[in-house]
């Protein structure tokens, strides 16, 4: 009973400029175009919002491109215009390291948030209707989008920091001035972001791995089984997110496949009616539920796209740089090998 989802490109944070990084996201994207061509009865390609309405009521799966982490545009806003072009529709700013023009939630800080040319790449994002998402980024990156954006934006797959204090999750203070930017807050799934015992199993594993090494961790482990949260813990993130924030800024962002456990009754998507039948009982309304499960999050890829139109009629491609608007230290010189082996 999926309608839409986003196909989410990944490659890891140490695939800096000059690393594969592009390349890698490029080849991933277009293996999804293949499996698109390969299942044309079960997929299609979506572009914009309306794109998925139309292909959903053609009964198919509605598929659109996702890039989770800025370092795949290798610092460069053509990478990032050539990436739209391929069809991607949002671009996470960081994934677990920083970027050279943005902090990351669980890396060191840096930058103290978006660089001068983070703040551009958000700027041409929202020109060209790419929607900028904020999970993954620290506390003050999510501060510096929100007051540059000109266009609502997403947590693609993060949770309310006020269950546990992943530095993952959303502070409550950020859900309500997202409220404000009109974008959405998707809940991921990540036992170890949504449940408070799960995330302080975990502290404790690393604390002993750090004291005693990986075997000790491991012992530790087998002894103390996870306590692994059901999906009444989600609804517990949805409510509280609704009460925060307001129902207009929910929605579900699972992380399935990007994570090693799920939720007890939450699998796979199969699962997703579930989730529905457990807000329903809690008494929310159809309209609603209806809102968290999709329709909230095409509203802001509508506006987003209202937005672009109206900037592409205000302002040409940005050709900025990093090397000058942040300094070449902030971007390596490329490495020209001095003799082919």
């Amino acid at each position: 009973m999926v309608g839409a989802q986003f196909w989410s490109t990944y490659t890891p944070s140490s695939f800096g400029p000059g690393h594969i990084a592009a390349r890698g996201a490029m080849e991933q994207n277009d293996v999804v175009y293949r499996l698109v061509e390969r299942y044309p009865d079960v997929f299609e390609i979506a572009l914009t919002a309306e794109d998925v309405w139309r292909i959903f009521r053609a009964g198919k799966i509605a598929s659109m491109l996702g890039l989770e982490g800025g370092h795949m545009i290798e610092n460069s806003l053509g990478a990032l215009r050539a990436f739209y072009r391929d069809g991607v529709r949002y671009m996470t700013l960081t994934h677990s390291r920083n970027t050279d023009w943005a902090d990351a939630s669980t890396d060191t800080l840096a930058h103290g948030g978006l660089t001068r040319f983070g703040e551009e790449v958000v700027r041409e994002m929202n020109r060209l209707g790419m929607l900028v998402d904020i999970s993954h980024v620290a506390d003050s990156t999510m501060w510096d989008v929100l007051r540059v954006s000109e266009a609502p934006v997403i947590f693609s797959h993060s949770s309310s920091r006020h269950f546990a204090p992943h530095p993952r999750n959303v502070p409550d203070d950020v859900a309500r001035a997202l409220a404000q930017n009109r974008g959405v807050i998707m809940v991921t799934f990540v036992p170890g972001f949504i449940h408070g015992p799960t995330y302080e199993w975990g502290q404790r594993q690393d604390s002993i791995r750090r004291a005693s090494g990986d075997a000790a961790a491991q012992g530790w482990a087998q002894a103390n089984p996870t306590p692994m949260p059901d999906v009444g813990v989600i609804a517990d993130h949805m409510e509280h997110l609704r009460d925060v924030a307001g129902v207009d800024h929910v929605g579900i962002g699972g992380d399935f496949d990007g994570i090693g456990s799920v939720p007890i009754g939450l699998e796979d998507v199969s699962t997703y009616p579930a989730l529905v039948a457990e807000l329903l009982r809690r008494g929310w309304s159809d309209g609603d539920v209806k809102k968290v499960v999709g329709l909230n999050a095409l509203r802001v890829i509508a506006e987003a796209e209202r937005v672009a139109a109206r900037l592409q009629r205000e302002r040409a491609p940005s050709t900025a740089q990093i090397e000058i608007l942040d300094g070449w230290e902030t971007s390596p010189p490329w490495r020209v090998p001095s003799s082919r082996p």
